[in-house]
């Protein structure tokens, strides 16, 4: 059973979402501040989590930026919650590796939505082939990417915007159709957030010594030769 550990200080949020979540078919585990979802993930293995980012103890991109530093974690999807909508925190929280962002309040079916959004994996049966373009490879269905015999550590949307890329070689993408593809429920998102997500992956990309993702300035982006 797919389990789904939900991190929030307010003990009312945390029964609101894991109803939800326990109507849905999920199975959930709570932590009511950082130091605790950290122990909770290390024991119960969760398939995604949703954390809220105003806690004591320790906040919820602290949270976040632990669990991405291990790059066993970087497949499992983190949708923050958070009191404050500015633009700037909700940019800061998936530059750390987050998949989504939701402003409380919130509609707990969508929030549901989004889960199942984020969890939806093809079906096995209908494994995909593996996709090269000169030095890069992408494994869609076991979601893993590597430049040569070198792993990059992906985040979910990371990878389905590199997987939309390798797609269209030297094609450009717009930022709208990046975001179309790499989100699975369609929404509307601002230029700064699909920016934020390709400076993680061109950062990552640099750290094996890759740099294949071309700017069009005004338009989107492109992935070059690969060589």
């Amino acid at each position: 059973m797919t389990k789904i550990l939900v991190v929030d200080d307010d003990a009312n949020i945390r029964e609101v979402v894991c109803f939800a979540l326990a109507k849905a078919g999920y199975a959930t585990t709570t932590a009511a501040d950082g130091e605790q979802a950290l122990a909770r993930f290390v024991a119960e293995r969760p398939d995604l989590v949703v954390l809220d980012i105003l806690m004591p103890e320790l906040d919820g991109t602290e949270v976040c930026r632990r669990l991405r530093a291990d790059p066993r974690n970087a497949g499992v999807p983190i949708i923050f919650l958070s009191s404050k909508d500015d633009e700037i925190d909700r940019i800061l929280g998936l530059e750390l590796g987050g998949d989504d962002y939701m402003a409380k309040p919130f509609s707990p079916r969508e929030l549901v939505a989004r889960v199942r959004a984020r969890l939806r994996r093809p079906a096995a049966d209908a494994a995909p082939a593996l996709l090269q373009h000169g030095r890069l490879r992408l494994d869609p269905e076991q979601y893993k990417a590597w430049w040569d015999e070198r792993e990059l550590v992906l985040t979910l949307t990371e990878f389905g915007i590199l997987r939309t890329l390798i797609t269209r070689p030297g094609r450009v993408c717009t930022r709208d159709h990046l975001m179309n593809e790499a989100y699975a429920l369609h929404r509307i998102v601002s230029d700064r957030t699909i920016d934020s997500h390709l400076r993680r992956v061109r950062a990552k990309l640099d750290e094996v010594g890759a740099d294949p993702i071309e700017t069009v300035h005004g338009v989107g982006y492109k992935l070059g030769p690969c060589t």
